[in-house]
């Protein structure tokens, strides 16, 4: 980004302020046509000129950035460069950050530096002043580079509490907040009350509660990825335990055996249900809880991130009226959120689906979802078997763990049934193997399975800060002899992948969000003849390559050869 003076030095004085526009046009980032265009559309929305240029193409956050430095006569920045001080952003709450829409980045001596989304804006300036007791030296940062920082000191504050009223588990008999005060020690209510809340707005799937030996360590899993966030000392652990399992109603007192509860809590306007597990160690229990938002945004299969081949061949599997379509992978893999997707296509007014679930993740209208429930003898067995005397069409089981469960829905695909579940393999081929090994009838398998996808996910790079890497092919054929190249690229032709670099937008990991790879195998005669003969599930797979298998190597390599992610995330996930 264009520096403006020494953004440490004070300003000693600001040019005339000139029109933004013009200042686009001078430094040659716009033309007067262009200005013109989003002047026009700017009458008709009242939106800010520059978020239009932006959305229009016209030009970038960071040209916007450089024209309000020159209009205004301050500097600007880029924060990933800049870098920001934690003792600086401290001295502000995230409430007042989120408010005035700026964050202090450096102190130097009584001077602090703060990117501002309106360095005009007398008021905040004023009121910072006052707050921090610092002489105020306004900086320009991009919108999102301003709007990402303060969200990240958002979710790294302990700061902000969830009410006690807004908690509420999903099996004890009475609310939580009617808990008697001896019971609830409040600083630990406030601790976790806060843990809970940071860890939905950072958008992470797990907390973990490790006690070591010195202290009490706080962990997330974002992205796929354990980050260590925060340390309670040894003295905090009892309470902060205690709490917890009375949020789940579990047994307080009983600290040798593992223990399971369930809660829900909201978050703003979020309900997010929480499944609790406990496990004995020996610093004390080690408590972990899986995150689950009650999501009404329907995901698509499109979404998912399926190439051509995959998609194609999935399509062709569920529109056919009867069969057994398993999803596999480890635990966190996506395998819920694919089969919701199917069931997003799948959810007609003219079928009867029913769903058994545990828990139910996503709730959609139309679909008869079924929340298990062991302690009422509400099975997966018991579930699936009054299940088929309602008359079902679409039939999806959230997991198949036995014997039973599995023989029930093979044979429930063979009476006319789409069924659809998840099973723990590691790839497509093991599916019909390990179906198998659990007892199920090998000409059972054959007759009902229609077809087997195994999944991981990965974590995306950031496009913000993603950098590219050149290779030259034959350098990069040592590295990865696999790899896809284009028909026609040369031993001397250029080859660019990306790696993760790291900036504020992505908290310095260099990747945000995640996508799936895929393996889909499409159950052919060929195939249903190894299974009638009991073959393994290489030689089931070698078969499945040949007819036209993407592996999930193979599609991650696909993934790493768009820029999508990078080489070392494809092969942390993929073997």
């Amino acid at each position: 980004m264009e520096q403006k003076n020494n953004p440490t030095q004070p300003f000693t004085g600001k040019k005339k302020a000139l029109d933004l526009g013009t200042v686009l046009i001078e430094m040659g980032k716009i033309t007067s046509d262009q200005i013109n265009e989003a002047l026009q559309i700017q009458k008709q929305n009242g939106e800010k000129l520059g978020e239009i240029l932006v959305k229009l193409g016209y030009c970038t956050e960071v040209d916007i950035a450089n024209a309000m430095a020159r209009k205004f006569g301050y500097s600007a920045v880029s924060l990933n460069e800049i870098g920001i001080d934690i003792a600086a952003v401290s001295l502000i709450t995230p409430e007042e950050a989120q408010k005035y829409q700026l964050l202090p980045i450096r102190k130097d001596g009584r001077t602090l530096l703060v990117a501002m989304k309106n360095p005009d804006d007398i008021v905040a300036i004023d009121d910072l002043q006052i707050l921090t007791g610092y002489s105020v030296k306004p900086v320009i940062v991009s919108d999102s580079d301003l709007r990402d920082a303060i969200q990240n000191y958002v979710n790294a504050s302990n700061n902000i509490t969830v009410s006690d009223e807004d908690m509420v588990s999903a099996d004890a008999p009475t609310d939580l907040a009617a808990v008697p005060d001896d019971i609830d020690d409040k600083p630990a209510v406030n601790f976790v009350n806060q843990m809970i809340d940071s860890a939905v707005r950072a958008g992470a799937s797990d907390i973990h509660i490790e006690p070591q030996e010195k202290y009490l360590r706080i962990r997330f899993r974002i992205d796929g990825v354990l980050h260590e966030v925060m340390q309670q000392p040894v003295k905090m652990q009892a309470a902060i335990l205690s709490r917890i399992k009375i949020m789940g109603s579990m047994d307080i007192a009983e600290r040798r055996i593992p223990l399971d509860g369930r809660a829900t809590v909201r978050v703003d306007d979020r309900i997010i249900d929480i499944r609790i597990a406990s496990l004995p160690g020996v610093y004390g229990e080690k408590i972990t809880m899986r995150l689950l938002v009650r999501n009404s945004t329907n995901i698509t299969l499109e979404q998912l991130g399926y190439n051509p081949y995959n998609y194609a061949l999935i399509q062709r599997m569920i529109s056919k009226p009867y069969g057994f379509v398993l999803v596999t992978g480890p635990t966190g893999s996506g395998k819920s959120t694919t089969l919701y997707a199917i069931l997003q296509q799948l959810n007609t007014e003219d079928r009867n689906i029913i769903t058994l679930e545990d828990p139910v993740e996503r709730r959609f209208s139309g679909v008869n979802q079924i929340q298990l429930n062991n302690r009422a003898g509400m099975t997966f067995e018991s579930g699936l078997r009054s299940i088929l005397r309602s008359d079902p069409d679409i039939i999806m089981i959230g997991e198949i763990r036995d014997k039973e469960t599995a023989k029930i829905a093979v044979e429930s695909a063979l009476t006319g049934h789409f069924v659809m579940s998840t099973l723990h393999t590691n790839d497509a081929a093991s599916a019909v193997t390990r179906l198998d090994e659990m007892g199920v009838e090998s000409f059972l398998v054959a007759s009902s399975v229609i077809g087997v996808m195994a999944q991981r996910l990965m974590r995306v790079l950031c496009p913000k800060c993603k950098e590219a890497v050149h290779y030259k092919r034959r350098d990069l054929e040592q590295l990865i002899p696999d790899f896809p190249f284009d028909e026609g690229c040369g031993p001397d032709d250029d080859v660019v992948l990306y790696k993760p670099v790291g900036c504020i937008s992505c908290n310095n990991t260099g990747y945000r969000g995640r996508m799936g790879v895929h393996e889909v195998m499409e159950i052919t005669p060929e195939i249903i003849e190894l299974i009638l003969a009991h073959k393994s599930a290489d030689e089931i797979k070698k078969v499945a390559l040949r007819q036209g298998m993407y592996t999930l190597r193979a599609d991650g390599l696909l993934k790493v050869k768009e820029g999508k992610t990078s080489y070392e995330e494809m092969i942390r996930v993929v073997v």
